[in-house]
């Protein structure tokens, strides 16, 4: 029986962090300071408007995002963003691998928006 080199090891190991992207692997390495401000920053980094309309801005390829928290509960939302095809098997939503902070954030953020 073949021994496998520990330099091997290692190397699938890190490769196996770098694409699967472990929940904690991202908290270490995204984490952002909970606020509406932080959360509106990332709803641009990620540019969340070219498919969901945001305050009246954005495209309508996906449900508008304004006064979302009325409509989905807590956990549903986090879901969404914490691995959209839980929720919904065939959504054209991307994982975007957020972290908790950055979940928690835009949801700060979305709590903000209002009902369009």
């Amino acid at each position: 029986m073949k021994r496998f080199s520990p330099l091997l090891i290692v190397v699938v190991v890190i490769l196996g962090i770098l694409f699967l992207r472990p929940r904690w692997y991202l908290n270490l390495t995204k984490n952002v300071e909970v606020s509406p401000a932080s959360g509106a920053t990332l709803v641009d980094k990620y540019n969340c408007r070219q498919c969901h309309q945001i305050e009246g801005r954005g495209a309508l390829k996906a449900p508008s995002l304004d006064g979302v928290v009325a409509r989905l509960d807590g956990a549903t939302l986090r879901l969404w963003l914490e691995s959209p095809r839980k929720v919904k098997a065939n959504t054209a939503m991307p994982n975007f691998y957020l972290s908790d902070s950055e979940i928690d954030a835009i949801i700060e953020y979305l709590i903000t928006l209002k009902e369009e």
